[in-house]
């Protein structure tokens, strides 16, 4: 959504949100100019536009899953429950905003529609921030949702036996990072090959620490939504430390995808994680893990909330719907 894309190149429904909400005064701020606290005023401001219109679901609520990690307290969740469906499957979603922004509220409009589209139930998570909480707050806090849905589907009202995890930017790290864990968790206890999610909807996700790849030298200028210099921002304020650029929590594409559970992956052309996208593709093939990647034109990054204001948005949510749908479908 900024108006500095060629226009030759941005969709320009997209292009046009931007305009407009540019004539109100909202423009997403830059974590390496301004502060943390201002940058999160701003983003309440972009999604309460990006809200507007937006009805609840008849059954969503907001709960508190416990904490795993001996920090204490409760990761604050919001459930979303598909009107009129009995027992639904559940997807444990993390929003995107680069591990230091972002709200349950903002992502409401969005959720929503993917649920009565879908018929998926979503559990979205409030997980800590950066950088008041670094490395791994923000994954434990994920993968507490992910196993206290596991353990209580019937408290919840969905079925535990259907799980998937999906996320975007940041999110989409997070919810892959989980899975694997779960994966891994599987193993190790002897009952290698069944893990409770069947599925991954992982939406334009940060999934290495590499910024670059040649489609960070072409896209990584800001102008598309995201920046070479603001990755490197990210990493410094969410880590404890540089190393931890290679554990498999951070830059889950390091690790091996073998017994991961079906996956759908979206990305905008003009997204600088585009090539993130294509490797985690390509590890999923060599790992004969079923999954599609979708590529959509005149996208950049952080689209996935547009869609009452454009077109091919309303198309990769409905493609995203249909996706879940089919792999959370009752058994027969």
């Amino acid at each position: 959504m900024n108006d500095a894309v060629p226009p030759a190149t941005l969709d320009p429904e997209l292009a046009a949100l931007g305009a407009h909400l540019k004539a109100r005064g909202l423009a997403a701020l830059s974590l390496t100019r301004a502060a943390v606290a201002d940058c999160r005023a701003m983003n309440a401001r972009i999604a309460a536009v990006l809200n507007e219109n937006s009805k609840p679901l008849m059954r969503e609520r907001d709960i508190a899953v416990p904490r795993e990690d001996g920090s204490g307290g409760a990761v604050a969740c919001r459930l979303y429950l598909p009107d009129g469906v009995a027992n639904p499957p559940l997807m444990i979603y993390a929003h995107g905003g680069s591990f230091a922004l972002g709200t349950l509220d903002a992502w409401n409009a969005m959720l929503r529609e993917l649920v009565r589209a879908s018929g998926v139930a979503v559990l979205s998570v409030d997980y800590r921030l950066s950088p008041e909480h670094r490395f791994p707050a923000a994954f434990d806090d994920m993968l507490a949702a992910v196993r206290h849905a596991a353990r209580e589907g019937q408290s919840l009202g969905i079925d535990a036996t259907r799980l998937a995890v999906g996320g975007d930017s940041a999110g989409g790290n997070l919810a892959l990072a989980a899975a694997l864990a779960m994966r891994d968790a599987s193993r190790n206890s002897g009952a290698a090959g069944f893990s409770p999610l069947k599925f991954m909807l992982l939406i334009y996700g940060v999934y290495s620490t590499d910024n670059t790849t040649p489609a960070w030298a072409t896209l990584g200028t800001g102008n598309y939504g995201l920046s070479a210099a603001q990755m490197d921002w990210i990493w410094a304020h969410y880590l404890q430390a540089p190393d931890q650029r290679g554990d498999w929590r951070v830059a889950p594409l390091t690790a091996s995808m073998a017994g991961m559970p079906p996956a759908h992956l979206i990305i905008g052309n003009l997204d600088p994680l585009i090539d993130d996208s294509r490797a985690l593709a390509q590890k999923l093939a060599a790992a004969n893990v079923p999954h599609s990647l979708t590529v959509y034109d005149g996208l950049t990054h952080g689209f996935i909330r547009s869609s009452p204001h454009v077109g091919v948005v309303r198309r990769a949510l409905a493609d995203c719907a249909a996706a879940l749908s089919r792999a959370l479908a009752a058994p027969r």
